[in-house]
């Protein structure tokens, strides 16, 4: 038996290779599957099984693209009620691949039509060697049940269930695959480490500690992170089945004229995917700065409108081919161009032009300590900001600025703030879509600042893209 493990960064996501000797299972794939196809190769296998735990919220997946490629059956919990052609699998359904044997766990919790698949080696023992749970169980933390509204108590109930009375009944042994770790949504304090056992989870998994059910409940129902806008809609395209890719838009190379043009459609949005200091420096009016080196696929599905065309902006042909892969895996499949030559093209063709001044760590001091008139706006997540914020920032989650700009006065300069620039320069892309004259982003953000000497150390800022809602131990804290 063999297991590869696929690890996507941006999206924190785990997809697994399950092989025997000739034959092998992918399981909850991700929508680009040349990757798997180069493995099975490499290995001398056929794919004939592509298993899913369940309808994925976070990014779109590859099953119907893996089986149109190797005409692999799918496997998908029987109470998803899929549309496309799949096989339903319940509690206890079983299926083998050559000497490997699958059992079905039914997991809900995180979501409704949840399973697992427990994995046994009859070259080796009959006991269960290993299991790919989604994301029922994480390393270090439990699937988020509060997904689906008016339904968190119930989901979590059930999620304690799922955990106690099924994946804890494994050995101790078994391995512990998850469909994500640390930097994923789908939890709240996912490890770094990508596997894990039972055992292990079972001795030093907060979560699986609470052996009260109340407790465990309120646990998973109190302070959870916001759920990016995508979350419900990739679920639902996962049960309907993806548009294959072959059938989606070709990327066009746009100059800036009819790219001009084209951006001027009502049902159409431009996309910067520049660093934020090229972006500040000249952009097009009216553009969502998501810039490619942050969390971009999961900013671009919380903030784009799906049923949009998107144009991008970019520094190369190449990124905009990458920046459309990583809009597809979160459902952003109508992205039908990209300005040719880049802003620089753009600014010989004497087309207009906006810009955001960005600000330095030391100019952000002089502006606060010599009492400038300005508002200081801090996008982060409310728990990253209780943990420790500059005084005086008000604080509005970047996402949330698509409809309470109007708590702002746009005729007031604003200064806008994240832990690094990111999250701050889409955030000022926002207020300039509504009419904001003066917006500045502070280069570096909070890590500048504390590096500076001017804050507290933050230890939600030292991690810039991975879990960002750490409770505090300390209460709100201000300098």
């Amino acid at each position: 038996m063999i297991i590869q493990q696929f690890f996507v960064k941006g999206l924190a996501h785990s997809s697994y290779l399950l092989g025997g000797t000739k034959t092998c299972a992918v399981i909850d794939p991700q929508r680009d599957v040349e990757l798997y196809l180069e493995a099975a190769k490499a290995l001398d296998m056929d794919i004939t099984h592509i298993l899913e735990t369940h309808l994925h919220a976070d990014f779109v997946s590859g099953h119907l693209e893996l089986a149109d490629r190797t005409d692999a059956e799918i496997y998908v919990p029987k109470s998803a009620h899929c549309d496309f052609d799949h096989e339903g699998v319940a509690e206890g359904d079983t299926f083998e691949l050559e000497e490997v044997q699958v059992r079905v766990l039914e997991t809900p919790g995180h979501t409704p039509e949840h399973v697992s698949y427990v994995v046994s080696d009859r070259t080796r023992g009959d006991e269960p060697v290993s299991v790919f749970c989604g994301d029922t169980l994480f390393v270090g933390d439990v699937g988020r049940p509060d997904l689906f509204p008016g339904r968190a108590w119930e989901l979590a109930s059930e999620l304690y269930e799922s955990l106690h009375e099924q994946l804890l009944q494994l050995p101790d042994f078994c391995e512990v695959y998850p469909a994500h770790g640390a930097g994923s949504l789908c939890g709240r304090m996912l490890g770094a480490k990508r596997a894990s056992t039972i055992g292990y989870e079972r001795k030093y998994n907060p979560e699986l500690r609470i052996a009260d059910r109340e407790k465990f409940i309120t646990s998973l129902t109190t302070d959870m992170p916001p759920a990016p806008d995508h979350f419900s809609r990739c679920s639902e395209i996962n049960r309907r089945g993806p548009a294959l890719i072959r059938t989606l838009p070709v990327l066009e190379a746009l100059k800036p004229k009819l790219f001009y043009e084209r951006s001027k459609g009502e049902d159409t949005v431009v996309v910067d995917v520049r660093g934020y200091d090229s972006f500040g420096c000249q952009h097009v009016p009216g553009a969502f700065h998501i810039d490619f080196a942050g969390n971009f696929a999961t900013f671009a599905g919380w903030v784009l409108p799906p049923d949009a065309d998107i144009l991008l902006v970019t520094e190369s042909s190449a990124r905009a081919n990458e920046a459309v892969v990583w809009l597809r895996r979160v459902g952003l499949d109508r992205v039908i161009g990209y300005l040719d030559g880049g802003m620089f093209e753009w600014a010989k063709a004497g087309l207009p032009a906006r810009s955001v001044r960005q600000l330095s760590i030391e100019a952000l001091q002089h502006a606060i300590t010599s009492d400038q008139k300005m508002v200081l706006l801090d996008v982060r997540a409310p728990s990253e900001y209780a943990t420790y914020h500059i005084k005086r920032a008000l604080n509005i989650p970047f996402a949330e600025l698509r409809t309470r700009h109007t708590e702002l006065d746009p005729g007031t300069p604003t200064t806008v703030i994240c832990n690094t620039g990111h999250r701050s320069s889409l955030a000022a892309s926002i207020l300039k879509q509504h009419g904001f004259k003066e917006v500045c982003n502070v280069a570096g953000g909070m890590m500048g600042y504390n590096a500076a000497g001017y804050g507290l150390e933050c230890p939600v800022c030292s991690i810039p893209h991975g879990p960002r809602f750490y409770p505090s131990e300390r209460g709100e804290k201000e300098e």
